[in-house]
């Protein structure tokens, strides 16, 4: 990166002097159509300008309520460009959490994508005081003689004679943003308690973006798909990385379409959480699950030449000749299908948001596609550490990026300190001094260990830890990780603090389970699926199989299946995917106490 790069105003500027004809890419009217470089430039002064011309001043807050979309990086850019701050909000929230973000921040204006998020806005308008403005990016127009409402050409429009007039007063008002002051709000996601707004400067973001891109070959010849939330400081670090190398953005049209887009794009890198992994490689264990006993015995042959390929590379070792060749002709029987879905230029992906199982690390590098796995939160801009090209170690998460401290307190709590840690919680000092100690470490709320060549490992969050009545601790995540590898679990949710033994809370994968009851001619009541002798029976040997290789105290001696899965709507997963644990445990205590009660009466623990 540029030595003058110092603010993410100064990214803008750079990339819309790129001379990029195809800066951005969007699917409209069932086309890819490129974004050049100027009129990105041009779309974002004129559109800043025009806030201007409605009064946002340094220091307002303006909301982002929008799926990805060129607009949404416009918008963010002419927000900053104004000296204002960006609060984005996830486009899958209700309208009341909507409401709560908007309230705390005393957000001024918003810009929505669609006719549906502005349903939501003008649903709980009343009781955001200080919002004065709605900007529509597509689908709805102000009616004759409603104030308030704008079109997102609306406001460009207004900036455009004061852009034509005075060439370089966006630069002039750009440039008044220093390192130090507040770019945005993200508020977390909140899976212990109330959302919290972590403010984050210009320097926080910038400061990742360089670490970053000196750690994983993000190119200007590349270009990278954009999928998971901008909302979500993980892509919107990613989205100013690309940015700050001139690298071409695809805007996926949305995760159901991912399979299409990627295929159609041809893109050379992506982002995503393990979840999306997760899913990626249900879907081709399933495939391979209901196909012929030959595909499954190749398939499971072609893993173990990955997983023993993998074992020398990851120590920098040389790879025998037989291995070498069984590997080559593994990947043209196997692999080399499972990375045509990526596409032909496709190069590597990043993983963060959650710990990356090492199963589902190991599946995909020994299958030849590169995950480079990281850590961060939102509090620290996002990234602390990263694994790279020549730099990677399988069951971590890399080494810290450069400029960022680690040490590991005396309860094995990974702390930070460094210029990517935020300024603090909007309006919540107290909050703030919790987070942050006097000399500056950030507490992550991670359990993690460095091991002697300088890698991070996470173990588990530290309020997730359980206790057993016995004093026994357990790590819910890898025990979760552990059971995950059923084809049959989609998601368990591990529960015992203060018991006696370890319960599982079960979504099942209904695809999979359905076409099991099928192949045995049964029915079943999928609403009342927990009530099932045979598809308890079922679960009960999947939970037999894993508690066969556990320590008493990591068994699960208990478990309920859940009728349907998690949602964002219901409150029971965050936007970023996260289990919340304390309100599935609130939610289903009773359900719970049943499980204990029905388990002690067996007399299973």
């Amino acid at each position: 990166m540029a030595s003058d790069i110092r603010t993410l105003n100064d990214i803008f500027l750079s990339a819309a002097a790129a001379g990029k004809p195809d800066l951005l890419l969007s699917r409209v009217g069932g086309q890819w159509r490129p974004i050049a470089a100027a009129d990105f430039g041009f779309t974002v002064r004129a559109l800043s300008l025009g806030l201007n011309s409605l009064g946002i001043q340094p220091g307002d807050r303006v909301a982002i309520l929008s799926e990805n979309r060129p607009e949404w990086a416009m918008a963010d850019y002419a927000i900053l460009g104004a000296g204002a701050w960006s609060v984005p909000v996830y486009p899958t929230l209700p309208p009341g959490q909507i409401a709560t973000l908007l309230s705390d921040c005393a957000a001024r204006a918003i810009f929505v994508s669609t006719a549906e998020q502005l349903a939501k806005v003008r649903a709980i308008q009343q009781r955001c005081q200080a919002l004065e403005y709605v900007v529509v990016m597509e689908g709805a127009s102000p009616a004759p003689g409603e104030t308030g409402l704008l079109t997102f050409g609306q406001v460009v429009d207004r900036g455009r004679p004061t852009l034509e007039m005075s060439p370089g007063v966006f630069e002039q008002r750009a440039a008044r943003a220093k390192p130090d002051d507040v770019a945005t709000i993200i508020y977390t996601s909140g899976t212990t308690g109330e959302p919290k707004g972590a403010m984050l400067t210009h320097g926080n973001f910038v400061s990742n973006v360089e670490a970053c891109c000196r750690v994983v070959p993000i190119t200007g010849d590349a270009t990278a798909l954009s999928f998971l939330p901008l909302s979500h400081v993980f892509e919107r670090m990613l989205d100013y990385a690309y940015l700050s190398r001139h690298s071409t953005i695809a805007y996926a049209e949305s995760i159901d379409k991912l399979k299409d887009n990627l295929l159609e794009l041809n893109p050379h890198c992506f982002g995503a959480v393990p979840r999306v992994y997760e899913k990626v490689y249900a879907r081709i264990r399933e495939r391979v699950d209901t196909g012929s006993a030959l595909k499954r015995r190749l398939f499971e042959w072609a893993l173990r030449i990955g997983r023993e390929r993998l074992s020398f590379e990851a120590k920098g070792k040389p790879v025998p000749s037989g291995l070498a060749w069984r590997a080559r002709v593994a990947d043209r029987l196997v692999f080399a299908k499972i990375r045509h879905a990526l596409g032909s230029r496709f190069r590597f992906a990043v993983s963060g948001g959650a710990p990356l199982s090492r199963d589902l690390a190991e599946f995909f590098l020994g299958a030849g596609v590169t995950i480079y796995e990281g850590y961060g939160l939102t509090e620290t801009s996002p990234v602390i550490a990263v694994n790279g090209p020549g730099a990677w170690r399988l069951g971590t998460v890399g080494r810290p990026i450069p400029g960022v401290e680690v040490r590991i307190a005396g309860d094995g709590e990974i702390l930070t300190r460094g210029p990517h840690v935020m300024k603090g919680y909007y309006q919540k000092p107290a909050a703030t001094a919790e987070a942050i100690d006097p000399e500056g470490w950030f507490h992550t709320g991670d359990i993690g260990y460095v091991d002697p060549d300088g890698y991070l490992a996470i173990t588990d969050r530290k309020k997730d830890l359980i206790v057993l009545a016995s004093g026994k601790k357990a790590a819910p995540q890898p025990i979760e990780n552990e059971l995950k590898k059923s084809p049959f679990i989609e998601l368990p949710i591990v529960v015992g603090d203060r018991q006696k033994f370890l319960a599982a809370l079960i979504v099942p994968n209904f695809a999979r389970l359905k076409q099991w009851a099928a192949q045995g001619q049964l029915s079943a009541d999928w609403a009342a699926v927990d009530a099932n002798p045979d598809v308890r029976g079922l679960f009960q040997r999947e939970i037999d199989a894993y508690n066969a290789s556990r320590p008493h105290h990591e068994q699960i001696r208990a478990f309920a299946l859940l009728p349907q899965d998690l949602t964002i709507e219901d409150g029971s997963i965050t936007p970023s995917l996260k289990v919340k644990r304390r309100v599935l445990e609130n939610r289903y205590q009773a359900l719970i106490e049943g499980m204990y009660q029905a388990a002690e009466r067996s007399h299973v623990a």
